[in-house]
């Protein structure tokens, strides 16, 4: 219930993550988050605006299709937010890396460059660690 909050806008990301929010009391001078298509019903009481029962903006066909990638699916984020989820084996950006992250690979270049530096750092300190 947010009817006695002064707030002037709701900043569009406000309600990010919640999926499973179902019902939203708003003051009369606030929309509902994500906008009235992003709830099954809207009512306006004497000071405050109900929402409830959250859409999922995925099958809406009110709106163009959302602008995920070819490898992802649409998945609710919040109302009237979606987000990209990858295919399996797809990952990172738009998702078109396949295949999994190279853990082995990445730790093994990262211990090696930090054990040369920390050689490199401790002969070079050693030095005038002795006069």
């Amino acid at each position: 219930d947010l009817t006695d909050n002064p707030l002037m806008s709701l900043p569009r990301n406000s309600f990010l993550g919640y999926t499973h929010l179902q019902r939203l009391a708003v003051p009369l001078t606030l929309e509902c988050p994500g906008g009235s298509s992003a709830w099954e019903n809207v009512t306006m009481g004497e000071n405050d605006r109900l929402c409830q029962g959250q859409r999922n903006p995925c099958n809406s066909s009110q709106e163009l299709a959302w602008p995920c990638p070819e490898n992802a699916a649409c998945a609710p984020d919040g109302p009237g937010l979606i987000q990209c989820l990858c295919n399996s084996p797809f990952h990172g950006y738009k998702c078109l890396r396949e295949g999994t992250f190279p853990v082995l690979l990445f730790c093994s270049v990262l211990g090696v460059i930090t054990l040369s530096l920390s050689l490199l750092l401790w002969g070079t300190q050693r030095r005038k660690a002795k006069t």
